[in-house]
This record gives C-alpha cells, sequence and structure tokens, in this order.
C-alpha cells in the first residue's frame, strides 16, 4: 500500500504517528530525530499504518455514499435549530454562571459551535441529528469558553462542574460527527 509521510519536528520527547487522511501518515518527532530514526520508526509500525490507512480509506468511501441531505431537509434542520438551541442555551448559561450575546444557527463542516470574546454563540444545525446529550454537551462547552476562551484545565473544571458526562458525548460526537457533516451537500449545490 503506497502512502506518504509527513514528518513534523517539535520538542517533544518522543515519536509519534497517526494517520492523516487515507494516503497520509503524519509522523511528530522530537527536534533531534534523524531521518534514519523516523525511517526505522515507520518501518517498525509498517503493518499499523497499513491497517489504518486501509480503514480510513474504507471510511472515507463509506461517507462518499451517504446519502445527501435535500435543501428542504437542511431548511427544517436550520429552522428547528434556531427554535431548541436558543433554549438549551438559556437554560445553561445561568448554571454556567455567564451570558451570551447573539446565537447563530449555520451548517457548517467542520465545527459543532464556537464562540467570540464578545460572548456571540454559533451552533451547527446538524447537532438537530444528535442525541440531545450531545446537543447540551457543546452548548455548555461554548458557554464556558464566556469564563475562559482557551481549553485550560480551568476551562474543562467549568464543563464538568456544570455537565459531568461530558466526556462520553463528547467522544459520541468525535466518533459519529464525520458520518453526519458526510451528509451536507457540496457547496454550489
Amino acid at each position: 500500500m503506497d502512502y506518504r509521510i509527513e514528518v513534523i519536528k517539535s520538542r517533544r520527547k518522543s515519536l509519534s504517528m497517526r494517520i492523516k487522511d487515507e494516503e497520509t501518515v503524519l509522523v511528530q518527532a522530537p527536534l533531534y530525530a534523524t531521518k534514519k530514526d523516523i525511517d526505522a520508526f515507520v518501518h517498525k509500525h509498517a503493518r499499523w499504518i497499513e491497517i489504518h490507512i486501509r480503514k480510513t480509506h474504507e471510511k472515507e468511501e463509506y461517507l462518499k455514499r451517504l446519502p445527501k441531505l435535500s435543501e428542504t431537509e437542511l431548511k427544517h434542520l436550520v429552522a428547528d435549530a434556531k427554535r431548541q438551541i436558543p433554549k438549551r442555551v438559556a437554560y445553561y448559561a445561568p448554571l454556567v454562571g455567564t451570558g451570551y450575546g447573539r446565537i447563530t444557527i449555520r451548517k457548517q463542516k467542520s465545527r459543532w459551535g464556537s464562540c467570540t470574546t464578545d460572548g456571540n454563540l454559533s451552533f451547527n444545525a446538524l447537532l438537530m441529528l444528535t442525541p440531545p446529550e450531545v446537543l447540551d454537551s457543546v452548548v455548555v462547552h461554548e458557554l464556558c469558553h464566556r469564563l475562559e476562551m482557551n481549553h485550560s484545565e480551568a476551562f474543562y473544571q467549568n464543563v464538568y462542574r456544570v455537565f459531568p458526562e461530558y466526556d462520553r458525548w463528547n467522544k459520541w460526537l468525535k466518533d459519529n460527527g464525520d458520518l453526519l457533516i458526510a451528509r451536507l451537500p457540496k457547496q454550489g449545490k
């Protein structure tokens, strides 16, 4: 199986790798690692790489075959999100201990939610296709950015204080989110 190796060197202490896409393996290496070190590391893990590249390729092919949402379905999702998400934000904001600005609903391929420094919140309409706990986990996550505009330990302490099962539902979104995003129609169609 053919694949490309992309190397990123940084001030880390050990070598690691992950599958970036169906053609690329990303190797993260310490600054002092030689080409020989990296080649040996990749060779040692060749079987793992082949298995995971194949799985990535199979998943990409599966995602391409998923039926796309129609414009009518998308309009219904956006309308539903505009009704439901503000209610969830209003419910959780006092529990988090913060206020918020405007709420915007989008059809995004890369984000589930975002928070600006002035408190405006944006959410992906596709959240309406997830279990309610997933929506709540994203709402709490974004509201907690009103307290901490980062992903620090303090940020996550606030998230867990309000939503103790955050990790479970965040994992659900990581495991299944690409299946939902794959259903968005291509831009311009």
